[in-house]
């Protein structure tokens, strides 16, 4: 038993160490730089999609970031801040959700309403052509830039295949015209 209890002990910290060094060469990608960053926006009221009839230029008919998604979201921006990660570009979805969620992690990073995030969960038509248009948008990325890209996780996994949880990340840099996935991070 006592033999056991060794064995699953030192494979827990294998696991661990390994995770760790996972993470540290994500955050040494970030500070390299030439990464977009496929941020699913904090976490919300609870409910899926958004109220019938909603519109995105009424943040009141929307599902919008709960008080917590808001302290996520300066989290978030404090985070990048702390391990010296310039983001040089703010892309979002033009939902409240993101644009918030853009706005209180990278306060002095104008954020740009990008159309081509907006959320396709309704409407999966849409989707096609927004993915090619986030696509491209991604592929012009040279480095030493970091481009943040705020939206939903629909959109996330159309590019990479990916699911997230709120304020969570994909890192994607482009390579030989193609998104390579640098990995996720729970920011």
């Amino acid at each position: 038993m006592e033999r056991r209890r060794l064995l699953l002990g030192a494979v827990c910290a294998a696991i661990a160490q390994g995770a760790r060094a996972e993470r540290d060469q994500l955050w040494s990608a970030l500070q390299a730089g030439g990464i977009a960053v496929l941020l699913r926006h904090a976490q919300t009221e609870p409910g899926t999609g958004d109220p019938p009839g909603f519109r995105l230029g009424d943040c009141a008919t929307q599902r919008n970031l709960s008080e917590e998604g808001r302290r996520q979201s300066a989290r978030i921006g404090e985070a990048l801040a702390a391990r010296g990660v310039r983001v040089q570009q703010v892309l979002s979805s033009e939902w409240c959700r993101c644009l918030d969620t853009a706005r209180l992690a990278f306060p002095r990073v104008g954020v740009e309403r990008f159309a081509a995030l907006n959320s396709f969960f309704d409407d999966r038509s849409t989707e096609p052509a927004q993915t090619r248009a986030a696509l491209a948008r991604i592929l012009a990325i040279e480095p030493p830039a970091n481009v943040v890209f705020v939206t939903h996780h629909v959109n996330i996994a159309a590019l990479t295949g990916t699911a997230v949880g709120a304020g969570e990340a994909v890192l994607v840099r482009p390579l030989r015209g193609k998104l390579q996935v640098v990995g996720r991070l729970a920011l």
